[in-house]
C-alpha cells in the first residue's frame, strides 16, 4: 500500500517589527519635512526605498500608504510618489508635529494656532462657566496649583497643556472636544514657544488663577475675559520668541 507524503512543512512567514515600520516611516517624514524631497518631486522608487532600509516592497508600500494618508504625499500611476505641498499636510497630526520638530515653530503657524485658540477658548470659557461639573473646576485648580508651584519651564508647560485640556471639556461642548484633540500637539508646542521666551510665569499664573475663580463663581463674562487676557499674554510671548536675540 502506497505510503502518502508528508507536505513540507510551510516556511515562516517573515513580519516586520512595528518598530522597524514606524523608523522607516518616520525617516522618510523627516527627509520631506526638512526638505530633502522638495514639494513637487519624487520620493526614489520602491526598489532604491528596499534597497536603502533592507525591507521588501511591502513593508515600504505600507510606509508609503501612511505617509500618503497624512498628507505628505501622493502616489501617481506611472509617475511615482510625489511630494505635496505643505499647505496639503496634516500639519495638526501629532506624528507630522513631532516629525518636523523645530520646523514647527515658524511664525505663521504659531500665529495660526493662536487665531484658532482666539475663536475656540473664550467660547468654551463661557460655557463652562455654566456647565462645569465641580469635579471640573476643581482639576482645573489642581492643574493651576501645578503651574504655580513648577519649578522648570517643562513642568509649567505640562501642566499649562493639562489646564487647557480640562478647560475644553469642562465647556461640554463635544465639537470643541473634537477639536482640541486635532491641536493638542500644535497647542502643547505653541504654549512651549511662548513659555519659553519670558522670564518668569507670574502674569500667565495670576491670569489662569482668575479663570479657575470666575468659573467657581459661573461668571460667564469675567471667563471670557479671563481667556482673553491669557490670549493676550500668549500673543505677546510669541512676539517675544520671534525677535532675534
Amino acid at each position: 500500500m502506497a505510503t502518502l507524503a508528508k507536505p513540507a512543512a510551510a516556511k515562516p512567514v517573515r513580519r516586520t517589527k512595528p518598530r522597524v515600520q514606524k523608523e522607516i516611516i518616520a525617516s522618510l517624514a523627516r527627509a520631506i519635512a526638512s526638505g530633502l524631497y522638495a514639494p513637487g518631486s519624487n520620493l526614489p522608487r520602491e526598489n532604491d526605498l528596499c534597497a536603502e532600509f533592507g525591507v521588501s516592497r511591502t513593508v515600504i508600500r505600507e510606509a508609503l500608504k501612511v505617509l500618503e494618508s497624512k498628507g505628505l504625499v501622493r502616489g501617481r500611476p506611472r509617475v511615482g510618489t510625489v511630494v505635496r505641498d505643505k499647505e496639503e499636510w496634516n500639519l495638526l497630526d501629532p506624528d507630522i508635529v513631532e516629525w518636523m520638530g523645530s520646523d514647527f515653530l515658524d511664525e505663521s503657524m504659531l500665529k495660526a494656532v493662536l487665531e484658532a485658540r482666539r475663536a475656540i477658548e473664550p467660547a468654551a470659557a463661557e460655557l463652562a462657566a455654566s456647565r462645569a461639573t465641580a469635579q471640573e473646576i476643581a482639576d482645573l485648580d489642581h492643574a493651576w496649583q501645578r503651574m504655580a508651584a513648577a519649578k522648570d519651564s517643562y513642568s509649567f508647560i505640562e501642566a499649562d497643556v493639562v489646564f487647557h485640556t480640562v478647560l475644553l471639556k469642562a465647556s461640554h461642548n463635544r465639537v470643541f472636544a473634537q477639536l482640541y484633540g486635532l491641536i493638542h500637539a500644535a497647542l502643547h508646542r505653541a504654549l512651549d514657544a511662548s513659555a519659553r521666551a519670558v522670564a518668569d510665569y507670574e502674569n500667565a499664573i495670576v491670569a489662569h488663577h482668575a479663570l479657575v475663580e470666575a468659573l467657581r463663581m459661573r461668571d460667564r463674562e469675567g471667563a471670557r475675559r479671563a481667556v482673553g487676557a491669557i490670549l493676550d499674554l500668549a500673543e505677546h510671548d510669541l512676539h517675544i520668541s520671534a525677535e532675534p536675540e
